[in-house]
């Protein structure tokens, strides 16, 4: 008789994810695997560099970037997933890992708006809707955060890549049902 972990013994059939969660999460992946795809290939950005073609597509992308993960952040915290049972490890990693997923999806994007405020840069959801600006035209901090942007988006990538191996973990090793609660 093989012996089961006791990760793998909670609830065959653990009830998954809401659909609006879910979608937030899969357009969440798009609009970053988006970024880093413009990231990637734009021009690297200057003094005088003019906010057009892949550098329009970033703000806007980035634009909608941060009203997804506002709705997903609010979604999240008004709609609770029924929780998993995990070992004390497991779980720590999975909301450290979790949480700082969050704090670099807030960030990253922020920072890049402060970036382009600070180069006189209208950052539209859609084209259309106008943010605020949130720092000032010219302002060194707001220039450095264009630097720190791109550093932290490194990390952001990497947090990503951990996500993906912590689900992948779940599904082949542990042979659990986590990875399944967010799939469609």
């Amino acid at each position: 008789m093989k012996m089961q972990s006791n990760e793998a013994t909670f609830q065959r059939h653990t009830p998954g994810y809401d659909g609006v969660a879910k979608l937030l999460h899969w357009l969440v992946v798009v609009l970053i695997a988006a970024q880093f795809v413009i990231g990637w290939t734009m021009p690297d950005i200057h003094k005088g560099t003019l906010p057009d073609g892949l550098i329009a597509w970033h703000l806007g992308v980035g634009a909608t970037l941060i009203a997804a993960v506002v709705l997903r952040i609010v979604w999240r915290l008004t709609h609770r997933p029924v929780p998993v049972v995990l070992s004390p490890f497991h779980n720590f990693v999975s909301h450290v890992t979790h949480g700082l997923l969050y704090l670099a999806l807030v960030v990253v994007p922020v920072l890049g708006w402060a970036n382009a405020s600070s180069r006189g840069w209208s950052v539209r959801l859609f084209g259309v809707l106008p943010y605020p600006a949130i720092s000032s035209v010219g302002s060194p901090v707001g220039h450095e955060m264009g630097d720190i942007h791109g550093y932290l988006a490194w990390v952001l990538l990497a947090l990503i890549g951990l996500h993906v191996l912590g689900a992948l973990f779940h599904r082949f090793v542990l042979r659990d049902q986590v990875l399944q609660r967010m799939l469609p």
